[in-house]
């Protein structure tokens, strides 16, 4: 242990002596070369600046020159785009003004398949009364005024319009309107309805008109 310490007291004596060797300008000159010297690293990271560098000389471009040709690929990619976005943008426009141009179109014609086919029958109104103001034919008339209405359900029922069957049903608030209650003595018909006022429509069975009908109580 002894023998330890004399040894570690002799070594920090021996660079003590050695550093009073050093003159004054020898330890500014150390200090200097110290100074200029460049790490490893930087030394590293131009090597590689250099070799790729020269990799694009070998290839006839600077580095400049390849800034601009990414540069000038990304604009072309950025106009493809925009490009590609106002064609979209434009048949979409078109889309819309064609779309309402129909919707309008249709409002203003719908109802000309179901005029027309009314026609006929108002043709046979106007014959019936001429036919009123000449004939003394009652019962012809009548027969005649059956057949035009007859005539007028057939083309309603083809539309798709169906009448509604009210009297004797129960009633249903979903269906009938009630205009009023009267008492009846048969107890089968109470909260039935005893008469209709006016008959209630479906088209293609959805409900149109509601039955306007008495309920018995």
């Amino acid at each position: 242990m002894e023998n330890r310490e004399q040894n570690q007291q002799s070594d920090e004596h021996n660079d003590e002596q050695r550093r009073e060797n050093f003159s004054g300008e020898e330890i500014l000159n150390k200090i200097e070369s110290d100074a200029t010297e460049e790490p490893e690293g930087e030394l590293n990271s131009e090597v590689d600046a250099d070799e790729g560098n020269d990799f694009l000389s070998k290839l006839g471009l600077s580095r400049k020159d390849k800034q601009k040709k990414e540069l000038a690929e990304l604009k072309q990619k950025a106009e493809e785009a925009n490009d590609r976005y106002l064609r979209l943008y434009a048949e979409f426009d078109n889309y819309k003004k064609r779309n309402l141009k129909e919707r309008l179109e249709f409002t203003r014609t719908a109802g000309i398949e179901i005029i027309s086919a009314l026609l006929p029958v108002a043709d046979d109104f106007s014959r019936a009364m001429k036919q009123m103001e000449t004939s003394q034919d009652i019962n012809a008339l009548q027969e005649g005024v059956k057949l035009i209405q007859q005539k007028l359900n057939n083309i309603l029922e083809a539309k798709g319009l169906k009448q509604m069957k009210s009297v004797g049903e129960a009633f249903n608030p979903e269906l009938h309107e009630a205009i009023s209650q009267v008492v009846v003595q048969d107890e089968a018909m109470r909260g039935k309805v005893i008469d209709e006022i006016e008959s209630g429509y479906y088209l293609n069975d959805k409900i149109i008109r509601h039955a306007k009908v008495v309920v018995g109580s």
